[in-house]
């Protein structure tokens, strides 16, 4: 593993998801912390990762996570909801002393503080993927923050596909929106309906969707992605270790950023880019295949 010190500030920070979601992540992690360096890898071969077993996510995030750490970085963050709540406690056993940041705690920090006024409780939705959902990991950050919070999960599977897509806009998202949200949220709920102060994107695909959520969930719910927060959450992490990438050189730009897919660049490119609203060139997205070596896996970075 590298040791602190100027070396390794200058190292990049790796960031992972099942598909082209977490670039949501990697474009607020620039915004915020312009001066580092990003490796980002999409594991679009096996997406979705929401309707795999626990078991087979946590192997492909150790996957996904290996690889990046061969390639040396200073920080690692798990930018899918669905990785973070099944396999975050193995990649932090597997990569230690390397600091791994999820998705999962600064999103529900974010919903506590939109209900911090509240004297009992609140309602916090929360809209992920079917494992995220199942798995309760929302539910159970929000409440070591707030144990009278009331937290309802809707799983949105579909979502992911359509904003692997690119499909952003239109009435297909639209329907598709209402579908999932009308029956807990709607007036046809009838007694059982879910009136949230809060709405969390729990899945790193969900926030180019967020107009078609807020067109089904009207203008009060706060809607929350978790990605401001998480790249809060790295920027103290690395002060608190002394690794931010110091000043004084130039800022590097967005395009010394790399990028591995482990199918289709092309593809990966073109959905990506209307991620991070640039154009991405097809050529600078490395094809990888991915395997976890437990023996090895540890020590590479």
């Amino acid at each position: 593993m590298a040791t602190a010190g100027a070396e390794t500030s200058e190292l990049p920070i790796g960031v992972f998801d099942s598909g082209v979601g977490g670039l949501t992540v990697l474009s607020a992690l620039r915004k915020r912390l312009p001066r580092e360096r990003y490796i980002y890898l999409g594991d679009t071969a096996r997406l979705p990762y929401g309707t795999k077993s626990r078991e087979t996510i946590v192997r492909y995030a150790l996957q996904a996570a290996e690889k990046l750490v061969e390639r040396r970085i200073k920080l690692l963050v798990t930018a899918c909801n669905t990785a973070t709540a099944a396999a975050l406690p193995d990649l932090r056993q597997a990569f230690a002393p390397l600091t791994v940041i999820g998705v999962v705690e600064p999103g529900a920090r974010a919903a506590c503080r939109v209900i911090a006024g509240k004297k009992e409780g609140g309602n916090i939705l929360i809209l992920g993927t079917e494992s995220t959902v199942d798995g309760q990991a929302y539910t159970e950050a929000i409440h070591a923050l707030r144990p009278d919070a009331v937290v309802r999960g809707v799983a949105c599977t579909l979502f992911v596909s359509m904003a692997e897509e690119g499909w952003m806009t239109g009435p297909v998202i639209e329907i598709t929106a209402a579908r999932y949200l009308a029956p807990v949220i709607g007036p046809e709920a009838g007694q059982g309906r879910f009136l949230p102060d809060c709405i969390v994107l729990g899945c790193t695909h969900f926030p180019p969707l967020a107009g078609a959520v807020a067109s089904v969930a009207g203008p009060e719910p706060v809607i929350i992605d978790s990605a401001e927060t998480t790249a809060e959450a790295v920027e103290e992490e690395l002060t608190r270790l002394n690794l931010l990438r110091p000043a004084g050189g130039p800022e590097d730009t967005p395009a010394s950023d790399r990028f591995l897919t482990t199918d289709a660049p092309e593809r990966f490119a073109r959905v990506g880019g209307i991620f991070l609203n640039e154009c991405l060139d097809p050529a600078n997205v490395e094809l990888v295949s991915l395997s976890f070596n437990p023996q090895t896996g540890p020590s590479a970075a």
